[in-house]
């Protein structure tokens, strides 16, 4: 073989070389854009879930540094009794000396929220009542900027109230919430009356305080307040759910895993 023939081949192994490369790298480039469009829309994972999100016109990623929390409630602030963390943003259920910590994310009107709790929920605080950890709730408003209205910032406030009953009463009044939530898209969790309705299912709950603080808003400063410390938390949607900092999948195939393996995987993690 001559020395211009194998000059002329390797030139041909360079080229097919390089455009292999460069299809290389256009695939990543879409593979990586696609994850990220998929994580800003929603924790769920899969991509199914976040078509169908778009279908129905949900938004699930946080939109914006202010992620719906929007300009700050009217009046003083007050921070419900029984509130936690960095100036009383969190909201803690379980043993305070529990060795492991679950973090939750959510946004009262998320509907893939309402899903986990509906399906995990018991799962969730048996596991907190027998001491393996304690809950604390990061709560969010960014789908009232997202879809409109004030739900999520009617809910919260409103929870606030719940809180400043006891934590027992938020994490029912929490739960009838979650199990009594409307389609995404309507703001039936605007109406502070509606709130009043749904604290009757919680015993003991809907107090001349409880009332009246609902009514007046008392808590819509603290909502605000929370919604700002979640947007401020680097998570990208809800729901998210970490044990001990650590994320866990809750999600497959774009519904929420049994109760059965939810409480596989804290068991895995936790060793």
């Amino acid at each position: 073989m001559s020395k211009n023939s194998k000059n002329g081949k390797n030139t041909g192994s360079t080229t097919t070389g390089r455009r292999a490369a460069t299809e290389r790298l256009h695939d990543e480039r879409r593979r990586a854009e696609r994850s990220a469009r998929i994580r800003r829309r929603t924790v769920v994972g899969a991509a199914s879930a976040a078509v169908l999100a778009l279908a129905a016109g949900v938004a699930l990623a946080i939109g914006g540094a202010d992620g719906g929390a929007g300009a700050q409630a009217d009046g003083p602030l007050v921070v419900p009794a029984n509130a936690s963390g960095p100036d009383g943003t969190v909201v803690v259920y379980g043993k305070a000396d529990a060795p492991h910590t679950l973090q939750v994310f959510e946004d009262f009107r998320c509907p893939y929220c309402g899903q986990l709790e509906t399906t995990d929920g018991k799962a969730m605080q048996a596991l907190a009542d027998d001491g393996t950890y304690k809950i604390e709730y990061h709560l969010a408003t960014f789908l009232d900027k997202g879809l409109g209205g004030k739900g999520s910032r009617t809910a919260l406030a409103a929870a606030g109230a719940a809180l400043n009953e006891g934590v027992d009463k938020f994490k029912q009044f929490h739960d009838v919430l979650y199990a009594n939530q409307p389609d995404e898209r309507e703001d039936a969790f605007g109406d502070v009356n509606h709130m009043l309705t749904l604290a009757d299912k919680v015993p003991g709950l809907k107090t001349d305080a409880f009332t009246k603080a609902v009514t007046e808003g008392t808590y819509a400063p603290w909502a605000a307040k929370v919604a700002t410390a979640f947007d401020s938390s680097g998570v990208t949607g809800t729901p998210t759910v970490k044990l001990d900092g650590k994320k866990l999948e809750v999600f497959g195939n774009g519904a929420a895993v049994t109760p059965e393996q939810f409480t596989t995987l804290v068991k895995q993690a936790i060793g």
